[in-house]
């Protein structure tokens, strides 16, 4: 599992998320084209079939339909799947924990026949006043943790995702509260539930204001902030950190991901990206 890790981190790539179906089926309908298994197929290999992509992209995170399909990825792109299915409302409030637990392990063992060599398990934040709950932290970073576990009984290296949402109209100060939080949180039930962390990459959201505020905060000043943050929350035993794009346009994110890689100071992991809409031009 290790080495499948650090290869994920090889110098100057990063990781494509092709895996949200949501995301595909409103591709299409922009293009006037209607989502069908058979096409959705063929969209993933024009875009993995590209000339010289594996110079870029260590590897792929795919969903069920497309590991299932067959969708080829190419020998020097680590295949790996997405193993949530979605959200579903948490205590009949606005908070969504994410679902997917129920025959997860036959599916791990159909995944690592299928090649499969990492999983990635996505849990939302909602930030408000009152968001996130203590409830809800404790459920859904409990499913979180519990995913890890068994992924690496399997042999599968966990990418866990917490990701910060950015609706709202929280600042910067909020969102970097949040964050801290759920992270530290997150790693303290990985290490109290013996996940081996040096076997482990987080894929986590930068510290940005709500997009509801209007407010676009300066690339040095996102580097800053999220890099305390990490430098506060992050255990030096992961193997790394993926950055997801999160609603950024492709011009921002890359913009805040190049400061934050010229603003490391004091953080000794190697950082990368994990993006699926910036880098399909949504």
């Amino acid at each position: 599992m290790k080495d499948t890790a650090q290869k994920l981190f090889a110098y100057g790539k990063g990781v494509l998320a092709i895996d949200s179906l949501k995301g595909i089926i409103k591709r299409f309908t922009a293009l006037g084209l209607t989502h069908t298994p058979e096409l959705d197929k063929k969209y993933k290999g024009i875009l993995l079939g590209t000339e010289g992509i594996e110079n870029f992209i260590s590897g792929v995170i795919l969903n069920d339909l497309n590991i299932r399909q067959g969708v080829q990825v190419g020998v020097e792109i680590i295949k790996g799947i997405k193993v949530d299915e979605g959200l579903e409302k948490f205590n009949g409030g606005e908070e969504e924990v994410s679902k997917g637990l129920t025959g997860l392990e036959n599916r791990l063992k159909e995944y690592v026949g299928m090649g499969a060599k990492f999983t990635k398990w996505r849990g939302v934040f909602k930030i408000t006043n009152i968001y996130p709950t203590e409830e809800f932290l404790e459920e859904n970073l409990n499913r979180m943790v519990k995913v890890a576990k068994l992924s690496q009984s399997f042999g599968l290296v966990p990418i866990v995702e917490p990701e910060v949402l950015l609706d709202g109209n929280h600042t910067t100060t909020r969102c970097e509260e949040v964050e801290t939080k759920v992270l530290k949180l997150l790693f303290e039930k990985l290490s109290n539930e013996g996940v081996d962390l040096t076997s482990l990459i987080l894929k986590t959201s930068m510290v940005l204001p709500g997009k509801d505020t209007g407010v676009k905060a300066a690339p040095l000043e996102v580097a800053k902030v999220t890099v305390r943050t990490l430098i506060n929350s992050v255990p030096k035993e992961i193997v790394g950190v993926l950055f997801l794009s999160g609603g950024q346009s492709p011009d921002e994110v890359t913009q805040n991901l190049n400061e934050i890689e010229k603003n490391l100071d004091g953080f000794t992991l190697p950082v990368s990206f994990s993006f699926e809409r910036a880098l399909q031009v949504e």
